[in-house]
């Protein structure tokens, strides 16, 4: 039987944006009415449908945190266009804001938190369940681009939040693929490197977990690991959150018609800021949502401009949770995971050679590139010891790449040091500190300095989107299981169930 594939599905294309502002609604849900599939709208706001879904005259219910819901019947979409879908903030009415004051009005917002922590039990899965959905992991560069984007449907079978998810919680890999639609660099994809600095997340370390950027992102779901050690300041959630935050109350908002508490989280240590927010419902304080981010306080983002936060400090990474209820129980809505890291780029203009031309009784300096003349003929950028003695320079004459150093000895002097250098140089010598060498302050034609790395900061996100819940899955075979200590796209198994065309990938708009 031949299998649908992503390829040979079409694409509904829309756009969700703030009806007051104007700004994306990003990470909003949006279901198909009377199915249980569904996709998270993308950091722009983005998201695709399948035009099967329209043929069948099916209604979109598009949620989000803060908004007034949605419906929309699909057959009113453009199949050409981009649909631009505006969401109205959502009001809260004085009756309900009266009733749940009178309920809850001497909870802090400490209390409020604790309460939750203890629900989680109550509200949270305890018993075998999966989750189907849309997994990608990507970076965005300097000019805020696509990069690496690799993308993947993927169902995680998890036996309850009583065990603990990484060793028990089991996923299959219906399908993946690396998306060659968006641009991609070899650099920026290889794993983090802590010992040549290649590429590094400053000031925090992360676990390679063999590669697999999927089980990175699980594991700092702190929900889902309550009662484990998840990520820095959390720790474990169960006593990490209250210990090392403090909290306030802002204004609260709605999720589909449910009102919820918004606690805001923060913490100032010595170089780092801390904010957060969770979405606490005011019926049975289940956590719907939790927003976690991390700041550098001692650097400057490379735009410098004031975020959400409003701050222009340096992300170290951010996680963004959220969880709905099906049947009474709260399960995986979406995980986003994302961190800034810089990648070193080798000096493009250094020092090729250094030899002595004996018959000019000269040092020969070759460059990798053109350098600027002025810095190139700067004697002072040139420091020569030999044998402990500083060589001072006449003059520096520069041919094409090429810089010739004139030492500034008597001559029987000159030719004895240049004779010396020879000879050791033939016994390899030299590498014993007979003569040491640094050049500095020279720029090639196109304003690069010598020998000068250079790094370039990039955005790297991981995410999930639940399409689908189910609540009581099939075992799956371990011939089919995914290897947790290796990348997603690395020899891994793959297979796609007979109903593999319910599920789609939301590829980001281009």
């Amino acid at each position: 039987m031949l299998l649908p594939t992503w390829a040979q599905q079409e694409f509904i294309k829309g756009k969700l944006l703030d009806a007051q502002t104007g700004e994306p609604v990003v990470f909003a849900t949006i279901r198909i009415k009377g199915k249980a599939v569904g996709v998270i709208s993308n950091q722009d706001g983005g998201f695709r449908i399948p035009k099967k879904f329209q043929e069948l005259g099916h209604e979109l219910i598009i949620s989000s945190m803060g908004y007034q819901k949605k419906e929309i019947p699909i057959k009113e979409l453009s199949r050409m266009d981009i649909n631009i879908v505006q969401l109205a903030p959502g009001i809260l009415t004085l009756t309900e804001a009266v009733v749940t004051a009178r309920k809850k009005r001497r909870l802090s917002a400490r209390k409020i938190v604790k309460n939750a922590i203890e629900a989680i039990p109550l509200n949270y899965p305890q018993n075998t369940f999966s989750t189907i959905g849309y997994y990608r992991d990507y970076q965005l560069s300097e000019t805020n681009n696509y990069v690496n984007l690799n993308e993947a449907i993927i169902e995680v079978v998890d036996p309850g939040f009583d065990e603990i998810d990484y060793q028990s919680s089991k996923a299959q890999i219906y399908d993946h693929k690396r998306n060659t639609d968006f641009k991609r660099n070899q650099f920026a994809e290889q794993r983090y490197n802590y010992q040549t600095q290649q590429k590094v997340i400053n000031n925090a370390f992360m676990p390679g977990y063999g590669g697999n950027e999927f089980v990175i992102l699980r594991i700092h779901d702190a929900i889902r690991n309550h009662k484990i050690n998840s990520f820095d300041f959390i720790n474990v959630l169960e006593k990490g959150l209250l210990r090392n935050h403090h909290f306030f109350k802002k204004e609260e908002t709605y999720l589909d018609n449910d009102v919820l508490y918004t606690i805001g989280i923060g913490k100032t240590l010595p170089g780092y800021r801390i904010y957060g927010t969770l979405y606490i419902s005011k019926h049975n304080f289940a956590i719907h949502g939790m927003e976690y981010a991390i700041y550098d306080r001692t650097k400057y983002s490379y735009t410098k401009r004031k975020n959400k936060h409003k701050t222009n400090k340096q992300l170290i990474f951010e996680v963004k949770t959220e969880y709905k209820p099906t049947k009474g129980i709260m399960f995986l809505n979406y995980i986003s995971f994302h961190n800034t890291f810089q990648l070193w780029d080798a000096p493009t203009f250094n020092v090729r050679d250094i030899t002595v031309n004996l018959n000019k009784n000269c040092f020969l300096v070759t460059f990798s590139n053109l350098p600027r003349i002025k810095s190139a003929k700067n004697i002072k950028n040139y420091k020569f010891i030999f044998r402990g003695r500083k060589i001072d320079f006449v003059r520096a004459d520069l041919r094409k790449n090429k810089v010739e150093l004139y030492p500034d000895l008597e001559e029987t002097e000159l030719t004895q040091m240049f004779q010396d250098l020879e000879k050791e140089g033939k016994q390899g010598q030299l590498k014993n500190g007979i003569l040491e060498i640094k050049i500095s302050n020279i720029k090639d034609l196109e304003g690069n300095i010598l020998n000068k790395w250079t790094s370039r900061e990039y955005q790297q996100f991981r995410e999930y989107f639940v399409q689908q819940v189910k609540l009581n899955p099939a075992q799956v075979p371990d011939s089919l299981l995914m290897d947790k200590n290796r990348p997603i796209f690395k020899d891994q198994p793959i297979a796609k169930p007979l109903n593999f065309g319910e599920y789609w990938m939301n590829t980001p708009l281009k």
